[in-house]
C-alpha cells in the first residue's frame, strides 16, 4: 500500500498517513514557468495499490489538472491499482442541466478521473448521491455524520436539540443526523433568486426556546447559512449552530460567519482552511483523518467499506 499527496490538502494528507502508520510516497509534484503540471514518483510503485489524495478546491482548476496527472504518471508507473481519494469532489454542483445550454461538469470530471487512470474512487459528502453513477468504476462515498455526532454530543449533550435543513435538497442528510441523536427535525423553504443569493421563506418545524442545528454540505458564499440563522433567531431560537462537511468559504464568506448570529460553524478539513478560517472565533475544523484512513485500510485489505456506518 502506497499514499501519494498531493499540494490541495497536504495537512490531511499527513494526518491520515499518520494514522495508517505508513509514509507519503516520495513524489515531487511542481508547476513549470507558465505553470504547467509536472509530477515524477520518486519511488518504486511497481504492483502497488496506491491512494492519490487530493481535494479538488481552489483553485480547483489546478488541483483538478494536478490529480489527474499524478493518475496518469501512477498508471504508466505500473502501480497495481490507483485509488483517487477525493475528500472534496469539485464540480459537484453541477450534477443536472440547470437550464438550456449547460453542461454536467461533474459527469465530465468523472470522465476524466477514469480516462487518467484511477481505478476506484473514495470521496466524502457527495452533493448529489446519483453522483456515484457518473463515474463507470467502484466509487465510495463516505458520511461526515458520524463524525459530527461525536462533536454534536460533547458539545450540546442535555440539550433540547433541533437538526435543520437549509433548504428542501438537504432533508434526508438532516433526517439521517437527526435519527443518529434522537432529535426533531426543521426545514427552511428558501427561495434563491440567482447563484449565491438566497431568501429566507419559512420554517417548517417548532424551533422556539430549543438548540438549532444546520447542517448541509457545502458552504460557499455562507449567505444561506447566516440567512437561516437570522430567521431562527427571530422564531425564538437558544442558538445556533452550524455543521457543514465542506468549508469552501468564498468571498467575504468567513467575514459573514464572524458577524452573524451563528454561535459556532463547525467545518472538516476535507479543504485545508485558510489563515481568515483559522484566525476566526466561531469558526471550528473536526478532522476527517481517522474515517478515511480507516476507508482507505479496509479498501486495501479488500474488507467491508459500508459496515463503517453500520
Amino acid at each position: 500500500m502506497k499514499i501519494l499527496a498531493c499540494n490541495s490538502n497536504r495537512p490531511l494528507a499527513e494526518a491520515i498517513s499518520a494514522c495508517i502508520n505508513q509514509p507519503l510516497t516520495k513524489a515531487s509534484i511542481r508547476r513549470f514557468s507558465d505553470m504547467e503540471v509536472f509530477v515524477e514518483i520518486e519511488e518504486n510503485i511497481r504492483g502497488q495499490d496506491v491512494f492519490v489524495i487530493q481535494s479538488t478546491s481552489y483553485p480547483a482548476n489546478d488541483n483538478l489538472m494536478e490529480l489527474l496527472v499524478a493518475l496518469d504518471a501512477l498508471r504508466r508507473a505500473s502501480a497495481r491499482r490507483v485509488t483517487a481519494v477525493i475528500p472534496y469532489f469539485g464540480y459537484a454542483r453541477q450534477d443536472r442541466k440547470s437550464g438550456p445550454r449547460t453542461p454536467i461538469s461533474a459527469k465530465l470530471v468523472a470522465n476524466l478521473i477514469t480516462r487518467a487512470g484511477a481505478d476506484r474512487v473514495l470521496t466524502l459528502d457527495l452533493h448529489a448521491g446519483q453522483i456515484q453513477g457518473f463515474f463507470d468504476i467502484p466509487t465510495d462515498n463516505l458520511y461526515a455524520a458520524p463524525v459530527m455526532r461525536r462533536n454534536i454530543e460533547e458539545r450540546l449533550d442535555g440539550k433540547d436539540l433541533v437538526i435543520v435543513s437549509p433548504d428542501v435538497g438537504g432533508v434526508i442528510r438532516a433526517r439521517a443526523l437527526a435519527k443518529r441523536l434522537n432529535g426533531d427535525l426543521a426545514i427552511i423553504d428558501k427561495r434563491r433568486e440567482r447563484a449565491g443569493v438566497s431568501e429566507v421563506m419559512n420554517i417548517i418545524g417548532d424551533v422556539k426556546d430549543r438548540c438549532c442545528i444546520l447542517v448541509d454540505d457545502i458552504v460557499d458564499s455562507a449567505g444561506t447559512l447566516c440567512n437561516a440563522a437570522v430567521a431562527l433567531k427571530e422564531r425564538g431560537a437558544i442558538a445556533v449552530s452550524a455543521y457543514v462537511t465542506h468549508g469552501v468559504l468564498s468571498g467575504g464568506a468567513v467575514a459573514r460567519v464572524s458577524a452573524s448570529p451563528l454561535e459556532h460553524l463547525i467545518i472538516t478539513d476535507s479543504i485545508m482552511a485558510t489563515e481568515a478560517v483559522r484566525v476566526s472565533h466561531n469558526i471550528e475544523q473536526l478532522t476527517i483523518a481517522p474515517l478515511m484512513a480507516e476507508a482507505m485500510t479496509r479498501i486495501s485489505n479488500e474488507s467491508s467499506v459500508s459496515s463503517l456506518f453500520d
